[in-house]
């Protein structure tokens, strides 16, 4: 049977690490946790476990993915967020690929629970995710923080039967938190990227978002959750092109 890493990178995820862990430990042949120095109960929660714990500065989720995966002992490596698990039914389909001979790239759906309902419209799922792939044929990319794997050359992929738990907010704060987080990262990304954000752009494109994960995407059928998803999505769209906007003219004076 293959032998498989597993990768995770970790900041104050007390909450969420030890779901993680236990959910990944059946089809692990190692564990890296690589993690921006918690000041909470992550090291602690992690040494219960059989894991290689090692510490590095943050200098971006791309940058602290590609860090995780120089760590990795085995070529094929699964990689997974402190807030994520997998479902009985995806941990079947890992140990079933591992015995029949890893290869290529595999993805999978990513099912997110949003404040304790799980998200099935909105654009939110299927979440398809490359998570498991050959870590010598490619390495991550994107634009922090929306960090993708991506192959070197042409691979095969399959597609594995089974859900990626997401558990992603606990409350609105989380979410709204969240939001202010990573509407910061984008817009620098962008700026680093010399993007402009147009005063059509700072407005249409909140207002286009809600439409299509809201009515197109069928996110009213997720009730109450839906509605507040679409909502802080396509206020986060404006927040990062605000960001942008202020940055570019900060630039200038």
């Amino acid at each position: 049977m293959d032998k498989l890493s597993v990768a995770i990178i970790t900041f104050n995820e007390e909450r969420n690490i030890e779901r993680c862990l236990v959910s990944v430990a059946e089809i692990a042949n190692e564990i890296i946790v690589v993690d921006s120095f918690s000041t909470d109960r992550t090291k602690e929660i992690c040494d219960k476990f059989n894991v290689k714990f090692s510490t590095n500065p943050f200098a971006g989720h791309i940058e602290q993915k590609n860090h995780a995966l120089s760590l990795c002992s085995h070529r094929f490596v699964l990689s997974v967020d402190a807030d994520e698990a997998l479902s009985d039914e995806l941990k079947k389909s890992i140990l079933n690929a591992k015995k029949s001979g890893l290869s290529g790239g595999y993805t999978f759906n990513r099912l997110t629970n949003y404040c304790g309902s799980w998200i099935k419209h909105c654009g939110w799922y299927p979440d398809v995710k490359l998570r498991l792939f050959d870590r010598e044929k490619g390495c991550w990319t994107g634009m922090n923080p929306h960090d993708k794997f991506e192959f070197f050359d042409k691979t095969i992929t399959r597609h594995l039967r089974g859900d990626l738990l997401h558990y992603s907010y606990h409350s609105l704060d989380d979410h709204y938190k969240q939001v202010e987080y990573f509407t910061t990262i984008g817009a620098i990304s962008y700026f680093e990227k010399g993007r402009k954000a147009g005063l059509g752009l700072l407005w249409l494109s909140p207002a286009v978002k809600f439409i299509r994960d809201y009515l197109f995407n069928l996110g009213f059928l997720d009730g109450k959750a839906g509605w507040q998803v679409c909502t802080i999505s396509a206020g986060a769209t404006y927040k990062k092109y605000y960001k942008l906007r202020k940055l570019n003219k900060d630039q200038k004076l």
